[in-house]
């Protein structure tokens, strides 16, 4: 592994958050990372439109609510990404998790996003459940860089939000967030 990777497999949270309280929504997701020559990668994918979701047509790391079928918010992410993504990560490198996060679009009271943070050795093949249109690989080095910073304006508002744009896709909003918490977790020093 990278030594980006083994920094994160250091400073990251080891015990699953619990899920919250009665009234308390939450979710998890799964930023699965793949190390490759030029360094590690994350897998991302783009959500299907559809009317009323708040996350329509975005790019978002595999993930979703918590049901109460479920033991852990890990296992929300490994059965999230199942079924968005058919990969199975129940084998795979469990690194630890981020804190949670709110989409700012959610108020203070909406739903809490827990990100687990795992490593593959080899780059599994998506799949696309119904959830998902496609899922690509996002070097992480190069979101890092500075190379793919920009401004997102969201449609029809003066709301504008930094994001990166990426093969065509634009990363912005709770994804770049946590995407950005997970650079600070395994920069050096």
């Amino acid at each position: 592994m990278s030594p980006f990777v083994d920094r994160l497999a250091q400073r990251l949270v080891e015990a699953a958050p619990a899920p919250g309280g009665a009234g308390q929504r939450r979710a998890a997701v799964a930023a699965v990372l793949h190390d490759e020559p030029a360094g590690p990668r994350v897998l991302l994918m783009k959500r299907v439109e559809r009317p009323g979701d708040p996350w329509s047509g975005h790019i978002s790391l595999p993930g979703g609510g918590y049901h109460a079928s479920d033991a852990s918010l890990l296992e929300t992410a490994i059965r999230e990404t199942r079924e968005e993504l058919g990969i199975e990560l129940a084998r795979a490198r469990v690194l630890g998790s981020l804190a949670p996060l709110h989409p700012r679009s959610a108020g203070p009271y909406g739903i809490e996003v827990t990100p687990f943070v795992f490593a593959v050795d080899a780059a599994p093949e998506a799949v696309c459940g119904p959830e998902a249109v496609s899922a690509f690989w996002l070097p992480l080095p190069l979101a890092a860089s500075g190379t793919l910073d920009e401004t997102y304006t969201y449609p029809s508002t003066q709301a504008q939000f930094p994001s990166w744009r990426y093969d065509g896709h634009v990363i912005w909003g709770l994804t770049w967030r946590i995407l950005g918490e997970l650079l600070a977790a395994g920069r050096e020093g």
